[in-house]
């Protein structure tokens, strides 16, 4: 092979190559920044992936489309209009979403990743008491609650698998994509930030809870049970913007957890 001179490969002799030759090593980045990294934000969720992926396999037995939510049940469907109906596709695209940021961002992605995975499991069940406090103070229909931890059974479990894959799956639809494209589109008909937020945080906030009585296993509607929906959609899409995707899942999960099996 032919002896390459710094002049041929595009730059002086003494100069530092461009950027596309330098290997960048993980650097320090404040935590508050890293847990909205798409790399933290990957880690966070893959276990949770796993846990509701698995679970569904695992006690769905001959019928595991039972366990899954709507959301998870509106994605397969449009993912099964072009084909894709393996099992795997559904988390195969939100891996691939992830990974895709990952190396747009390889550039800046954070060093300590495990204590950002440790802080965003704290923060997540911090946030989840919060709003199950703020779902005890709204009305009577929650403030009665029969605790019962008892996870023992196939019932119990089967609905922790539930709750995590509502979790994860509400999210990925009313967050990640819904909010994040109507911010978009509000930015190009020229709305300012903090006002195309908003209105996409209100309106992602009203579809998320609308989902829940739309449909042949939707609910009866209940005012007080949409209003509390669109405030806790409101909640999410607050942490989705300021704490990342990867605590709006956690929280979402802990908190569908904490509150199903106390009230359940």
């Amino acid at each position: 092979m032919p002896f390459l001179s710094s002049q041929r490969l595009g730059y002086a002799a003494g100069k530092p190559p461009p950027r596309s030759f330098t290997v960048r090593e993980p650097r320090h980045v404040p935590y508050f920044r890293a847990t909205r990294h798409p790399l933290a934000c990957l880690l966070f969720l893959l276990p949770l992936l796993a846990a509701y992926e698995g679970g569904v396999l695992w006690v769905g037995g001959a019928q595991p489309e039972a366990l899954r939510n709507g959301a998870d049940t509106s994605l397969r469907y449009v993912l099964d209009a072009f084909g894709l109906r393996q099992l795997y596709w559904a988390p195969a695209l939100v891996i691939a979403v992830f990974l895709a940021r990952c190396v747009g961002r390889w550039h800046d992605r954070p060093e300590d990743t495990v204590g950002a995975w440790l802080g965003m499991a704290i923060e997540s069940i911090v946030y989840a008491l919060a709003l199950w406090g703020l779902s005890r103070g709204l009305g009577p229909a929650l403030d009665s609650l029969g605790i019962d931890l008892n996870l023992a059974s196939e019932e119990g479990v089967a609905e922790v698998v539930t709750y995590v894959g509502a979790g994860i799956y509400e999210e990925v639809l009313f967050r990640l994509v819904l909010y994040t494209g109507l911010v978009a589109l509000l930015r190009l008909l020229q709305l300012p930030g903090f006002v195309a937020m908003f209105l996409a945080a209100l309106a992602s906030a009203t579809a998320f809870a609308g989902a829940h009585h739309i449909g042949p296993h939707g609910e009866a509607f209940d005012e007080f049970v949409f209003l509390f929906r669109a405030l806790a959609g409101l909640y999410f899409a607050f942490l989705y913007q300021v704490r990342g995707f990867g605590i709006a899942v956690g929280t979402h999960a802990c908190y569908d957890v904490l509150v199903g099996i106390a009230v359940g």
